[in-house]
C-alpha cells in the first residue's frame, strides 16, 4: 500500500494537468510555462503566457538568468512527444522546480483551453509535434 501512495503522491509532485495550471496562471503564481518544442511550432500555436524554450537549449548557460525561486512547467505537443519529459529532465538536474503538463498542448485544448496562434501553416507542417 505504501509504494502505492508514495507512486500517487509523486505524480502529483511532478506532474499538472490543464486545469490546475489554468487555475495558477490566474492566481499569478511565480510559475513560468515553458514549450520545450522547436521555435516554428511554438510561433504556430502555443499555450498563452508560455515562453519558446526547446529543451535542446536547456543547459546551464541558457538558464542562468532563470529565477531558481518560481516553479517551471514544460510541455510538449503531447501527441507521442516526449520534449516535455527531456525538458523536466533537463530543467531538475539543473536544479528548477520543474513539473511537468500532462497531454501537453493536445490536452490543454481539449479542456477548453485557448491557445496563441501566431502562423498559419500548411496541413504538413502542422502534422509536426516539434519536438526535435
Amino acid at each position: 500500500m505504501q509504494q502505492q501512495i508514495e507512486h500517487y503522491a509523486n505524480k502529483l509532485a511532478f506532474e499538472i494537468d490543464s486545469w490546475d495550471l489554468a487555475e495558477a496562471q490566474k492566481a499569478a503564481e511565480d510559475l513560468m510555462v515553458l514549450d520545450a518544442r522547436s521555435v516554428e511550432s511554438f510561433t504556430r500555436e502555443h499555450i498563452p503566457g508560455a515562453l519558446s524554450f526547446p529543451h535542446k537549449r536547456m543547459i546551464e548557460t541558457h538558464t542562468a538568468q532563470l529565477s531558481r525561486a518560481a516553479l517551471y512547467v514544460v510541455y510538449c505537443d503531447g501527441i507521442g512527444c516526449n520534449a516535455s519529459t527531456s525538458a523536466a529532465l533537463k530543467m531538475a538536474r539543473l536544479g528548477f522546480k520543474v513539473k511537468e503538463l500532462i497531454g501537453g498542448l493536445d490536452w490543454w485544448k481539449r479542456s477548453g483551453f485557448v491557445t496563441h496562434n501566431e502562423a498559419h501553416l500548411s496541413a504538413e507542417q502542422a502534422q509536426s509535434c516539434g519536438c526535435a
